[in-house]
C-alpha cells in the first residue's frame, strides 16, 4: 500500500492568492515507478506571456498579477522551477490508431505543481517545456501553432459545458523548433484534477507490475472517487474497482455524446489520449464540423477514418474495452463481468445523445422514439446538403412551434444563422419536409415562445472555435501580433451570446476554410 499521500506544504509565496491555497505533493509522493523527476529545459530566448487565464488562476488559488510578472512568466514557461516543487513526468503506454505501443509517457509534459484550495485539488502541467525520459529522442518542445490551438480549445470546450482539461497560460519564445518547417516554441500551462490516461493502467498491466498498478489505482480512486470504498479485502477491492470502471464508462460515454452534440471531432482518440476522469484531453488535430458530413475526418494523418465524427462513439467503446482488459488481472471471472459493464456504454451514450439533441431541437425527450427518429432525420438532412452544423442548430430559435410550415420557412430566412441555399430547389423542398416533421413534435411544447427561444439560445452556441478563425489567429501570432488570440478568447468564453459576437465569428466559413489540413504534427 502506498499510503494516504497527504503531505502538504503550506505556502507563504506571492504566487498564491491567499492562505487557503496550499502547494501539495500528493501525486508526486507516488514517486518511482510512476514518475520520473526531471527539470524543465529553459528557453534560450526570453519568453513572453501571450495570454493568461485570469479567472482560472483565481479559481485555482493563484495570484494572477504575480503570474503575469517576469518571475511568473519564467515559472509558466519552465525557465524557473515552481517554488518548493520538483517537476516530474509520468510513464504510460497506449493503443495508437489501434496498434499497441508498449511505452509512451509524458514526452513533452511536466507536472510542475499540485494545488489544493479547500476541497478542490488541481495539477499544473507544462506542455512543451523540454525533453523527458519518455520523449523517444524528440525535443520535448511544442510549437506556437499547436499551442494556440490547445490553449484556446481547452477553454472553448469548458465554456460549452463539456468536461475538459483547462488552460492557465500561453507563453511564447523565439527559440526555433524544427518540424516540417522551422517554427517557434511555445509552452501551455494546463490545469486538471488529473492527467492520468487509460494508458497508465495499460502500462503497468502489460509490464506485469501488478502490485504497482494496484497501488496506482488505489491512489487514483481514493483521490478522485471518495464515494467508492475499496475496503480491506480482495472481494471489496474487486467490487470497488468494478464500481470505478462503471464510472469511467459513464463519464466517457457522456463526454463523447456531448462532443457529437456540438460537432466536435477529437482527431486522435488513442488510449493514451483518453482521460480516466472522462475529460477531453490532448487537443491536436481537432475540429468543429462546418458543413456537416457524418464521416468528417479532421486529422489528415487518419487515412482510414478511424477517428471520424461517425466513429467517435465506437472508438470510445473500443478504448474502454482496452482499459477493461488491462484491469482483468484484478477481476475474478473477468470476461463476463467486464463485458456486462462495457455493454452499459451504449445505454448511457444513447440517453445522453438523445437528451442533448432533443434540447438542441427545442423538444422534450419524453416524446421518446419519435424524438430519436427526428434526430436521425435531422442529421440525415444536414448530411445530405452539407448544412453548417453550428448555424443550423442556432437558427432553430428563429422558428415558432405554433406557426405553420410556410410561416416558419418565411421567418427562418430572417435569422442571421439561416443555413440554407435558397437557389437549391431540392434543399428547399427537403427543408420544408424537415420543418413539417419538426413541427409535429415541437408544437406540443408547453413553453411560451420567448421562453422557448431563450432556452434554445442557451443550448445552441452562436460561436464555436472554427479552424479558419484559429488559422487567422495563428498566422498573426507567428508575426508577433497576438490581438486575435485575445479576441478569440473573449468570444469563446461566452459562446451563446450572439449580440456581442463579431460578425465574422458567426458568419458562414469562407471557401478557403475547406482546404485547411490538420495533422498530428506539433
Amino acid at each position: 500500500m502506498v499510503g494516504l499521500f497527504n503531505e502538504t506544504i503550506l505556502q507563504d509565496h506571492p504566487l498564491f492568492h491567499n492562505h487557503d491555497s496550499i502547494l501539495v505533493q500528493e501525486y508526486a509522493s507516488l514517486g518511482t515507478p510512476y514518475l520520473a523527476e526531471v527539470p524543465a529545459t529553459p528557453l534560450r530566448t526570453q519568453p513572453c506571456l501571450v495570454h493568461l487565464n485570469t479567472a482560472l488562476a483565481n479559481a485555482v488559488g493563484l495570484n494572477a498579477e504575480q503570474l503575469a510578472s517576469a518571475q511568473g512568466v519564467d515559472v509558466l514557461s519552465g525557465n524557473t522551477q515552481f517554488p518548493s516543487y520538483q517537476s516530474r513526468a509520468s510513464v504510460y503506454c497506449g493503443h495508437q490508431f489501434g496498434q499497441f505501443v508498449p511505452q509512451l509517457g509524458d514526452g513533452r509534459a511536466l507536472l510542475i505543481a499540485e494545488v489544493r484550495k479547500g476541497k478542490q485539488y488541481r495539477q499544473l502541467q507544462l506542455k512543451g517545456a523540454g525533453p523527458t525520459p519518455y520523449s523517444r529522442h524528440a525535443d520535448g518542445r511544442a510549437v506556437l501553432r499547436s499551442s494556440i490551438r490547445e490553449y484556446l480549445a481547452s477553454e472553448a470546450m469548458h465554456a460549452l459545458g463539456i468536461a475538459t482539461t483547462r488552460a492557465l497560460s500561453l507563453t511564447a519564445s523565439a527559440d526555433p523548433v524544427f518540424r516540417e518547417t522551422t517554427e517557434t516554441a511555445a509552452v501551455v500551462c494546463r490545469v486538471s484534477e488529473s492527467f492520468m490516461r487509460f494508458g497508465h493502467v495499460e502500462f503497468f498491466c502489460y509490464t506485469n507490475q501488478l502490485e504497482a498498478l494496484r497501488n496506482l489505482l488505489t491512489w487514483h480512486i481514493e483521490q478522485h472517487h471518495p464515494e467508492i470504498d475499496l475496503g480491506e479485502t480482495e472481494t471489496s477491492f474487486h467490487a470497488g474497482l468494478l464500481q470505478w470502471l462503471g464510472a469511467v464508462i459513464e463519464r466517457t460515454a457522456r463526454m463523447v455524446a456531448q462532443w457529437q452534440a456540438v460537432g466536435f471531432c477529437h482527431g486522435v482518440m488513442n488510449t493514451d489520449n483518453m482521460s480516466l476522469l472522462g475529460l477531453t484531453i490532448d487537443y491536436g488535430p481537432y475540429g468543429f464540423v462546418d458543413g456537416f458530413d457524418i464521416d468528417h475526418i479532421c486529422n489528415h494523418s487518419d487515412h482510414q477514418g478511424r477517428y471520424s465524427y461517425r466513429n467517435q462513439p465506437r472508438i470510445a467503446h473500443w478504448n474502454l474495452y482496452a482499459l477493461a482488459q488491462a484491469l482483468s488481472p484484478f477481476i475474478p471471472d473477468s470476461k463476463e463481468t467486464l463485458q456486462n459493464l462495457l455493454d452499459g456504454f451504449a445505454d448511457v451514450f444513447h440517453a445522453e445523445h438523445s437528451a442533448q439533441f432533443a434540447s438542441k431541437l427545442g423538444l422534450s425527450q419524453l416524446q421518446g422514439d419519435a424524438v430519436d427518429t427526428l434526430i436521425e432525420n435531422t442529421l440525415k438532412f444536414m448530411h445530405q446538403h452539407t448544412l453548417d452544423f453550428t448555424r443550423f442548430f442556432r437558427s432553430i430559435s428563429a422558428l415558432n412551434p405554433k406557426a405553420t410550415v410556410e410561416e416558419n420557412f418565411a421567418q427562418w430566412q430572417h435569422s442571421p444563422f439561416f443555413p440554407l441555399a435558397l437557389g437549391d430547389e431540392e434543399q428547399v423542398t427537403n427543408a420544408r419536409t424537415w420543418l413539417s416533421q419538426w413541427l409535429a413534435l415541437a408544437q406540443t411544447t408547453p413553453l411560451a415562445l420567448e421562453q422557448w427561444r431563450s432556452k434554445l439560445e442557451k443550448t445552441n452556441p452562436a460561436f464555436v472555435l472554427r479552424n479558419h478563425l484559429l488559422q487567422n489567429a495563428i498566422e498573426q501570432a507567428q508575426k508577433g501580433e497576438f490581438t486575435e488570440v485575445n479576441r478569440l478568447f473573449i468570444a469563446l468564453s461566452d459562446p451563446y451570446n450572439a449580440e456581442q459576437m463579431p460578425g465574422d465569428y458567426i458568419a458562414k466559413p469562407p471557401e478557403w476554410a475547406k482546404s485547411l489540413v490538420l495533422s498530428c504534427s506539433s
